[in-house]
């Protein structure tokens, strides 16, 4: 048997940075990919030479000094990423359908204050609370500091209470609390479920700077590539763990690979779902306590995807729009409510680059969506779905374009659709038990699976495990790659990046 220092399962953006952590001080490390490449929702594609992205479209933190940034630095990589800044105004626009409002937010906390007193003057004293409250959460999380890097459980007093409560506690004004929770289409949990304190540690991030990044999600991919040529790290794709053997002590011996190949670690960190780390655990080596809380652990939304070009010579009606949200109401918690059968919000997102020899820019529409929509197909693989399946997708995507047609009546003549995909598509493409986006939701004091698990030398990292997005998964992989290298030697490659 071929032994490593280390296994990570999983090879998402935080199975890469847990693998390099963990090759940076000099070990050996396994990294396995179930599907046939590595990168998970990060993977671009392309169809007529288009390319989309996946799951990664844009992020924050990526500014001097900003979180994101800083991580890339420690990485080593920063260099290879080339952020593309939605700075001005008008690059993000929020349109509420049932006021016949639009709104522009700018990047950088003052000057979105200012902008959002501009639109709502007699709620500025609400304005400034907001976001004087979101600082003081972010600078009470110790998860949130590359140097204090230790998990946070919900200690706020803000963990405790939601971000509908605070809001509604600030203002009475229904198009500001809308704006101010416009961002939880970026982690899919209603306003009445995630607590403020959560959902400023995920947005405080878009507000310092939003920005896409040329090449999208493969920037990140091709440069952990890069990078784990300089340590030992063995990538295999379609490789995956199927049985926990010869555990002693608490501790895994063997792990028994889909190959039949069987290999020994010292440690094992698993980036995948909470319910795919509760099915490869065998069931008398954790309690019913434990079985219970991941059982519990709900999905966020997912997204009805379409994605779309310019058709050949024609121009874009709104061309300064980067990101466009059409929230047909002003209440987030309907718009992402399983049961709300009203217009859904939709969120349109232009690449800022295209490929070269390509026939254009890609287009993605996002449409929040929830697997009980498509749970009854569940049991139907890509490529022989049923007619009824075809009828629903056929259906949505006409939908979807009679919405944007509605706002944007130019674009009928202009926008082609070349593809969509269901929850089901992105579950089976990502290997997710249901497809949803940002894995499990981030509901009001809930303890989240991440670091030691029951066996001793199994770990649990990844979006589900502290915050979604890129920012939380990488966060989760420093975190816990942490406690598996220890304070001290952490601290040593921490020490050497800054």
């Amino acid at each position: 048997m071929k032994k490593y220092d280390h296994i990570v399962a999983g090879s998402g953006i935080s199975g890469l940075t847990m693998s390099l952590l963990l090759a940076m001080n000099g070990h050996s490390v396994l990294l396995l990919e179930k599907g046939p490449r590595i990168g998970g929702s990060l993977s671009r594609f392309s169809k007529r030479g288009v390319p989309f992205d996946t799951g990664f479209h844009f992020t924050g933190g990526l500014h001097e000094g900003g979180i994101l940034a800083d991580i890339l630095m420690f990485l080593g990589i920063r260099d290879s990423i080339v952020p593309v800044f939605l700075s001005e105004a008008r690059r993000n626009q929020f349109i509420f359908e049932s006021e016949g409002k639009r709104f522009e937010l700018p990047s950088g906390v003052e000057n979105i204050k200012n902008q959002l007193k501009g639109y709502f003057p007699k709620d500025a004293a609400a304005i400034d609370q907001y976001f004087d409250m979101v600082r003081s959460v972010c600078s009470r999380t110790p998860s949130l500091s590359l140097h204090e890097n230790e998990i946070a459980m919900p200690n706020l007093d803000e963990d405790f209470v939601s971000l509908d409560a605070v809001l509604k506690g600030l203002t009475g004004n229904a198009s500001l609390r809308g704006l101010l929770s416009g961002y939880a289409m970026c982690y899919g949990v209603r306003p009445c479920e995630i607590s403020f304190a959560n959902h400023s540690r995920m947005v405080l991030n878009f507000y310092e700077s939003i920005a896409c990044v040329k090449d999208g999600g493969d920037a990140f991919v091709n440069a952990f590539q890069n990078k784990f040529k300089e340590y030992d790290i063995e990538v295999r794709c379609g490789t995956f763990i199927t049985e926990l053997a010869d555990i002693r002590d608490s501790k895994v011996g063997r792990f028994v690979l889909n190959t039949g190949e069987e290999v020994t670690a010292d440690n094992c960190v698993l980036t995948i779902h909470p319910k795919e780390i509760l099915n490869l655990l065998p069931q008398k080596h954790f309690s019913r306590a434990f079985a219970s809380r991941v059982s519990s652990f709900e999905s966020s939304a997912g997204f009805f995807s379409l994605f779309a070009v310019h058709k050949p010579g024609t121009r874009d009606p709104n061309p300064e729009a980067s990101l466009v949200s059409l929230f047909p109401d002003a209440d987030v918690n309907n718009l992402l409510d399983p049961a709300y059968r009203g217009m859904p919000a939709l969120v349109i997102i232009k690449s800022p680059d295209e490929a070269e020899g390509s026939a254009g820019k890609g287009i993605c529409i996002l449409e929040p969506s929830f697997y009980e929509q498509v749970s009854g197909w569940s049991a139907s693989r890509r490529g022989k779905r049923p007619q009824e399946y075809l009828d629903y997708k056929r259906a949505r995507i006409e939908t979807t374009k009679e919405h944007i047609f509605s706002v944007f009546p130019a674009y009928r003549d202009i926008l082609e659709i070349v593809d969509a995909g269901s929850m089901l598509t992105f579950r089976e493409y990502l290997n997710s038990p249901d497809g949803s986006a940002y894995g499990v939701k981030q509901k009001m004091g809930q303890f989240n699976l991440i670091g030691k698990l029951p066996l001793h030398n199994l770990y649990a990292a990844g979006q589900s495990s502290l915050l979604p997005g890129i920012i939380g998964a990488m966060m989760s992989s420093l975190i816990v790659g942490r406690a598996v290298l220890g304070k001290a030697q952490y601290g040593k490659l921490l020490g050497k990046a800054t």
